[in-house]
């Protein structure tokens, strides 16, 4: 099992929740703020099957809209190891 951490503008989090929840990824959001200009950004964590990875990084990427600045990054992903997975 895997831990993906995306961290993408506010403006692309609609987008991205949207396409994973129709793909049957389960997306939990945090608000956070980064970047040089101290911007608003969306945090996502998505616990997915090793196998699904891909398919999962795929559907960010074709959610995220093309930044404005050639420095401008759509995206900053984590793709973690999960020793242990609990739901109560």
């Amino acid at each position: 099992m895997k831990l993906i951490i995306a961290i993408i503008k506010d403006e692309d989090n609609d987008a991205v929740s949207k396409a994973l929840t129709k793909k049957d990824f389960r997306v939990t959001f945090i608000a956070s703020t980064g970047g040089f200009l101290r911007s608003g950004r969306s945090t996502l964590l998505i616990g997915v099957d090793d196998e699904q990875v891909e398919t999962a990084l795929q559907v960010i990427r074709e959610n995220c809209k093309k930044p404005q600045h050639e420095q401008e990054k759509r995206a900053t992903i984590f793709v973690l190891k999960v020793d242990q997975f609990t739901q109560l």
